[in-house]
Formats: C-alpha cells, structure tokens, sequence
C-alpha cells in the first residue's frame, strides 16, 4: 500500500438438550456421536480483534457476483467457500458486513444461521469432525457498503464514476463477499462477475473466459477470474467501469494484463511501459516471481485515495510514478506471498516495498540507499519538519494502535531497519537473506520474530541486538548510527 493522507467477547450460548434448538452445541445424529463446539468469532488480532475467524482455515472462495447498477439491489452474489475443519466444529463466523442474506447451506443442506454485527454465525446440520473439508455456499445481495478505517482511508466497496471499486485492505473485503476476513487465512479464488454488456471486470489473477449473452439493452458479459496461488483476502479486487485493456507478457512469457481508466490512458503510458523492466529487475533482487501473471489497475485519480497491492494486478488511483509501480510490485513478494500473521507486522509489507524504491533508485542513478537514510535521520528528507518528526513516532514492529499501522515508522523507518541489517552483512548475505526470507515463506504467514530469528540465522556470529533493540522495537531516534 501507498499512503495517501493517511472487539468481540466469547459468545455465551445456553444449556440445551433439545437438539432441534437453534442454538444447540452438540449435534444429534450423522457424525457418529461427535460432540462440537462454536468456534471463535474473530481471531484475537492485536489490531482487529473482530477480524477473521476460528475453527476452521479457507482453501477456496468461488464468488459468483452480477453487478446492476442504478437498481435498488446492485450487487447480487452467491459465496462459495471451501475449508477444513480445525476442531469438532457446532458453529461457526464469516466475516460479512452489511448486505441481505437470503440463505445460508452447508454441504448442500440448509443451515441455520443469525447475524450481529459484522458476524454471520453458521450452523452447520450436524458437527463438523475435526479434518472434515466442508463447503458453506451464501447467498446475498444488497448494496455493499464504504468502511472508514480507523485511519480515516476508505476501503470496501467505492462507488466510482462509471462504476465500483472494492479494495480490502485491512477489513473492507467484507463489504462485498463473507469471508474469514483476517490475512492469516490466505485461499485460492475464482471470482466470475456479469456486468451490464457497456461495462468490463478487472480483478486478481488470469482472465478464463469473458461471454457476452443477451439482446439489446439486456445484453451482459459475465467474466470468469481465476487466482490459483494462496491470496488473503484483503488484497483481492474488483474493479468494474470502462478500461483500455492491454495483454502483453514478460521476456520470460509471464502473463501481463493492464487495465486503464481512459481518462487516464495518456498520462500512464509511460511508466506502465516501464512494467516489465521494473518486474526483471525484482526478480533479480528478490528472487522468482511467486505468481503466474501480473499486472496493474488504474482508475480515475479521487477514485480512492491510495495505492495497493491487490495481488497480481496492483490498483492506483491515477496514473503511478516510477516509485510508486516498484512499491506496489515489490509487494507481490513482501505482503502478498510472504503475509503478515497479524496487522502488528505491517513494517514486513511497507518497510520491504519502501527498501524497494531505494534500491531501485540506487541501481539507476538517484540517491544511493545510505543517502535516503541519512536523509531521514538528519531530518532534510522532508520540507516539512512535522514529518521527519513523524518518522520516530513509535518503532515500526510497534505501532501504537490499527490507527497508525500505516504511518510513516511502518514504511520509513521500517526500510531503515532493512537498511541496517544490509550495512551490518554486506550487500551479498544481505540479498541472500532477503530472497531467502521470501521462498522461505512462499506463499504462507510469517511475523516480526520468525524475521529476526531467520536473519540471525542467515548471518551467524553477527551481532544484531542493537538493531532489534533500538530500531526494530525501540521508542524514540536511536542515536546516530
């Protein structure tokens, strides 16, 4: 992500013996005397304590969406989700905020299901057995809502000029699908979406196919998403509105497919071009691409008010610069194939996307990345004096509340770290350690302290407690380096 400007209590059910209660705990008949229990309703995130869900771990979400605009019920959607049962399982939560739910079936069967708040409790017709793989199918529509984050940034779902944007990070992919809406639970995703015949679907991963049927003012074209690798669900997209469409692949046949405001198409030009060089010089650095395409979304400037690395196809509001399409594809790496385990570790995405646009500018005739270094530290990186202050507000693997996860110590003094660690092995183990960190955790989670375990391992009989301590976790400017 770019910067712009930038609580749930364990439910209490009653004692029941009646197994035709809603509310019962314990099913009767079908799982061979199994007993269950609910499972959580959020995920104790130090951030987004509502966030996400227990009992179980997503491996796939098939969306089918139709999107009709200037209709009471613009989005209409059917929500099937796919996972694996990680206890005896009587109940359990999506993740859902806003929006009617029709019905509610699992494996194929009716269940029962109550709402509070952004929770949409599940109950299954009988417990689902610890290891059981099961299949919830939703059925919902409505008008999918814009969530204000506590950072004031707008996520969700964006209405825009000629149609919608839904943008999830760190919550807002609840606004448009159920889903166990916390980036611990990464899944595959086919997401087909019918719009009116004038307008195109741009989201994550490869297009399938695109269909066109109907007459006249009826007509639609429904087009069918594809995401094989593992993605969390706050960086999946939809982006629906009218787009110059461009379809190129890599030196090395990587699929690119670039989607373009019209409005916008002019001034973008130039550094989209840039794309697949930006993309061979990552790989150099950071070790194989861990998707099969990649991409960009540009819409209308105002149409959000940052950038983000929706994964494969990053999204910018406006046509990016140089700086901003490195950040945002040095994502797909550090944040979208390597993700945090909790919202607590944001400096792992930001501090390694900004440690990206350093380094780009050192190989291409900018500042070195010690220069941008001492730049900060000495306070002359910024014309305003409020913001150079702002960079030792709190220590990057600390961030004070969900309020500040995206403040300037997460992205600046998070690449100061990386920076540190570089000056501390040299640049050969340094660009080991950080390959090494992004196969190492392909794909999968990982936190500030499997970080500092594995860069302790990579670089033995280095000394890097210093840096942990008065970079990494400690309050106020560390003292001249």
């Amino acid at each position: 992500m770019s910067r712009s400007v930038r609580l749930v209590p364990t439910r209490l059910v009653p004692a029941v013996t009646a197994c035709a209660l809603a509310l019962v705990l314990t099913a009767c008949g079908g799982t061979g005397g199994v007993q269950g229990t609910p499972g959580s309703a959020g995920v104790a995130d130090p951030y987004f304590p509502e966030a996400g869900n227990g009992g179980y771990d997503v491996t796939h979400y098939a969306l089918t969406l139709a999107y009709a605009p200037d209709t009471s019920t613009p989005l209409t959607g059917t929500a099937t989700i796919t996972a694996r049962a990680t206890q005896n399982l009587s109940a359990y939560d999506l993740d859902l905020k806003g929006m009617k739910v029709k019905s509610v079936t699992v494996q194929g069967k009716s269940a029962r299901w109550t709402r509070t708040g952004q929770e949409l409790t599940v109950r299954p017709p009988a417990t689902l057995p610890k290891g059981r793989t099961f299949r919830t199918t939703v059925h919902y529509s409505g008008t999918p809502g814009t969530i204000t984050d506590p950072d004031g940034s707008e996520e969700g779902w964006l209405p825009t000029a000629d149609g919608a944007l839904a943008l999830g990070e760190p919550t807002g992919s609840m606004a448009w699908f159920p889903a166990n809406d916390h980036p611990s639970d990464k899944a595959s995703y086919d997401i087909t979406v019918t719009v009116p015949k004038s307008l195109q679907a741009v989201s994550n991963g490869e297009l399938r196919s695109e269909t066109t049927t109907g007459t006249g003012s009826a007509r639609t074209t429904t087009y069918a998403w594809h995401t094989a690798q593992p993605m969390a669900t706050y960086l999946a997209t939809l982006a629906i509105g009218h787009y110059d469409i461009t379809r190129t692949t890599t030196k090395n046949g990587l699929p690119v497919y670039v989607a373009v405001d019209p409005q916008e198409a002019a001034a973008s030009r130039k550094v989209l071009a840039k794309l697949p060089e930006i993309m061979e010089w990552e790989e150099y650095n950071f070790g194989p691409y861990p998707f099969s395409s990649t991409g960009a979304i540009v819409d209308r400037r105002g149409d959000a008010g940052y950038a983000l690395e929706t994964q494969t196809r990053p999204f910018f509001p406006g046509a990016p610069d140089t700086a901003t399409l490195v950040h945002e594809l040095a994502h797909q790496w550090y944040g979208d194939s390597v993700t945090p385990k909790t919202w607590r570790d944001m400096w792992l995405n930001e501090g390694f996307a900004t440690y990206a646009e350093w380094l780009w500018s050192e190989d291409h005739d900018g500042d070195t990345a010690q220069q941008t270094f001492d730049a900060l530290y000495d306070g002359t990186y910024y014309d305003d004096p409020s913001d150079s202050e702002a960079i030792w507000a709190f220590p990057p693997a600390r961030p004070t509340s969900a309020a500040h996860i995206s403040d300037s110590p997460v992205y600046e003094r998070g690449a100061m770290v990386l920076h540190k660690i570089r000056r501390t092995v040299g640049d050969a183990r340094f660009y080991d350690i950080i390959q090494g960190w992004a196969a190492t955790h392909r794909y999968g989670n990982a936190n500030t302290a499997d970080f500092t375990a594995y860069v302790e391992k990579m670089a033995p009989g280095k000394d890097f407690s210093g840096i942990w301590k008065n970079w990494l976790y400690g309050d106020g400017k560390p003292a001249r380096p």
